[in-house]
């Protein structure tokens, strides 16, 4: 597999071009591709089907033109539909799912090294998404870039012509530069995917072994301007009370400001700075109830940590990771640490891939945190990396981890083979060594089989101080074999079954996870599935777990389950509506044993589109469980209501109910950006107590002058650049 992956092992293919026209007047931007400047732009319009019907023509026309000036690359999409009242739309705000609407997306390799990627995408209303993918699979959607997008929409269809300025995009100097290009149409009431290139069951949009080519661009050398994001801040605070009302914090009055400063080192390398930065309008997490006796992973969400996140990813995302940007600047429980300075540099220099991250945060632990990641390319599309991470307090002592990794994605015989290894080490004061992890794994994702394996050891002490860990002192295997025909019959796209189980299987590290005896936990699962030709999706599953806790452990206020060897069945049934319909509903009912009791979970969640301005979203996640040691019923409620008054602002309320923390809390806030780059925010959190016994209990009038917490943030950000 390896020389099949080699340079030269492969016949070389032509990819498709367009040739970029340079502008010889001013080109307007209005969503409009009309006009003397734009008829003289080439144009590509043989886009193919991925789905339904894998390589035949797409069923409406698409034209697409690229024209350019001294600062920016114009990409206009002419997306004509015989049926435009069928056209879908309902989002507005920015980097909301596009998945619900008609869209498209426009792909560009700047380093034209198959390797990376930044992706815009918008819907026929003008809605901004935007993503920045690094190596093959990892998509990093909360990375925002400075561009802009026009739309209209006429009898013929809509249009969508995007801004992408230069200085957004890194490349290296050239005289005759050429970037990896593609575009991807999605026509949902057909759900129909449509691509220029790439168009493979086993490639996609994503896929930059068959991405396309922009020719002629000329000279270009990236603007290496400091771009400044100075930011004000107000914040009011309200007397924090405990759950019976009485008083525990006083009020405040207070604001502040802060910088960040983004720097082009050269062409392929930015450096981020930061000082006083603050993430109040981090939208807050949701929350969840854990019925297992192990830690529960959040994604990160604040966004000086998101920007190329990819590059310092190492290890498998919520199971063992050596970097793990949560544990820089917040808490335990998840409360904001100050953060007083950091700073990093990201980027490409040759063959190699740099990532460099340092923060100071402050509070009752001043603490430094550092993390180094370095990859180098091999063949195509593999690497071979290294990691490095320190935390230091200042009152003296450091904890430190390190590991390498090789990654070996590779496209035999027209499908998709990805061998994975890592392995990593810790070192704290007072311990002696270095524990160890590792994992091995290999995956074969493709469309009629889908299949992994991996296998993983994890030493008792392996504790990376920047990193999560959620379970230490193993042997686990996890894996799957997905068997997915498509009868294009009944209605049915695709089915989904997994004969052999899914298995994911922990064991004593002094053990095998070949031996049952030696088992922590397993799980089996047996799937029948598939998609609908709508967008909607159906699951029967049947499921066998195991949990041997060898303590007694809490799984519900007043409710702890004894140490035991514990054999369950479950089984489950789920129906998923596409996101293409104006109301849709997801259910979820699992049922069956559950620690020598029984147990019945149902989660439900609708969402209402309201035609462009107003999406509601509710959803309810319900457990009854009557154990032996006494029944307890777990409830989580959240209400959202997004009410977008265009695509540049926004207002979002978010309400979550919480029986096992006996809470309910609000999370209210406007977003405005006067223009790309800058932001105004106005937010509201607040925090009220539910419990029985409490004299100030929500929803009760007289509860919102006792809150748990409450306070009330106006921020403002500016750009400032040449």
């Amino acid at each position: 597999m390896l020389l099949l992956a080699a340079p030269g092992s492969l016949p070389a293919q032509q990819p498709a071009t367009l040739r970029v026209a340079a502008a010889t007047a001013p080109i307007p931007f209005n969503g409009r591709v009309d006009g003397p400047v734009w008829a003289s732009a080439d144009s590509i319009t043989d886009f193919r089907q991925r789905e339904p019907v894998i390589g035949a023509p797409a069923t409406e026309r698409t034209v697409v033109k690229v024209l350019r000036d001294a600062d920016a690359l114009y990409v206009a999409v002419r997306a004509y539909d015989a049926e435009p009242y069928g056209v879908r739309a309902s989002e507005l705000r920015r980097d909301a799912d596009l998945s619900s609407d008609d869209n498209v997306q426009v792909l560009i390799d700047a380093f034209h090294d198959r390797r990376g990627a930044f992706v815009f995408g918008t819907n026929p209303q003008g809605a901004m998404w935007d993503a920045q993918l690094v190596g093959i699979d990892d998509l990093n959607e909360d990375w925002n870039g400075i561009w802009d997008v026009a739309t209209t929409r006429d009898a013929a269809g809509w249009t969508a012509e995007f801004r992408i300025p230069f200085r957004s995009l890194r490349f290296r100097r050239g005289d005759d530069l050429r970037f990896g290009f593609n575009v991807r149409r999605f026509i949902r009431r057909k759900n129909e995917e449509d691509l220029w290139t790439s168009w493979g069951r086993a490639e996609g949009l994503y896929h930059l072994l068959n991405e396309g080519e922009l020719t002629g661009a000329g000279a270009l050398d990236r603007v290496r301007d400091v771009e400044a994001y100075p930011y004000l801040l107000a914040r009011a605070t309200e007397s924090e009370h405990d759950s019976a009302g009485a008083k525990t914090g006083n009020g405040s009055l207070g604001g502040k400001g802060g910088l960040d400063v983004k720097v082009p080192v050269t062409p392929t390398v930015t450096a981020d700075l930061t000082a006083n930065t603050d993430f109040a309008q981090v939208e807050v997490d949701q929350q969840v109830i854990n019925l297992t006796r192990f830690p529960f992973f959040f994604p990160e969400k604040r966004e000086f940590f998101l920007e190329s996140s990819g590059l310092f990813d190492f290890g498998t995302p919520g199971r063992v990771q050596v970097f793990y940007s949560r544990r820089i600047g917040l808490d335990t429980s998840g409360a904001a640490v100050p953060m007083i300075a950091g700073g990093r540099v990201t980027g490409r220099a040759g063959p190699w891939r740099l990532g460099l991250l340092d923060a100071q945060t402050g509070g009752g632990d001043r603490a430094n945190d550092a993390v180094l990641r370095v990859q180098h390319d091999l063949f195509a599309r593999s690497y071979i990396g290294a990691i490095g991470s320190l935390h230091a307090v200042s009152g003296g002592g450091a904890q430190a981890a390190g590991g390498a990794d090789l990654d070996l994605p590779l496209v035999v015989g027209g499908h998709n083979v990805e061998p994975k290894f890592w392995i990593a080490g810790s070192r704290a004061p007072g311990v002696a060594g270095a524990p160890l992890a590792w994992r091995i794994s290999t995956d074969n994702p493709n469309d009629l089989f889908d299949n992994f394996v991996s296998l993983y050891r994890i030493d008792a002490g392996f504790a990376p101080p920047l990193g999560f860990v959620r379970r230490t002192g193993i042997w686990e295997t996890t894996g799957h074999s997905d068997f997915m025909p498509r009868p294009h019959a009944l209605s049915i796209r695709q089915f989904d079954f997994e004969f052999i189980p899914e298995w994911d299987i922990i064991a004593n590290v002094s053990g095998s996870p070949t031996r049952s005896r030696d088992w922590q936990t397993a799980s089996f699962q047996w799937l029948a599935g598939g998609n609908r030709e709508n967008g909607d999706r159906f699951e029967v599953n049947v499921q066998r777990f195991l949990d041997a806790p060898v303590d007694t452990f809490d799984i519900f206020r007043g409710v702890r389950v004894p140490p035991g060897r514990y054999w369950w069945s479950r089984y489950e049934v789920a129906y998923h509506m596409s996101p293409g319909r104006p109301l849709a509903f997801d259910g979820f009912v699992n049922w069956g044993r559950f620690y020598g009791g029984r147990s019945a979970d149902v989660e439900l969640r609708g969402t209402w589109r309201g035609g462009g301005h107003v999406i509601f979203t509710a959803d309810l996640t319900r457990t009854a469980a009557r154990l032996p040691a006494g029944g307890f019923t777990a409830l989580l409620a959240s209400g959202r209501l997004e009410y977008d008054f265009n695509t540049r602002a926004n207002f979002l309320g978010f309400v979550q109910y919480n029986n096992d923390a006996q809470r309910a809390d609000f999370n209210l806030r406007f977003h405005w950006t006067p223009q790309i780059g800058d932001d105004v925010f106005l937010v509201w959190n607040s925090g009220y107590t539910t419990n029985p016994a409490a004299t100030y209990r929500f929803p009760a009038a007289r509860a919102l002058s006792r809150p748990l917490n409450g306070a009330f943030v106006v921020k403002v950000v500016h750009r400032v650049a040449p």
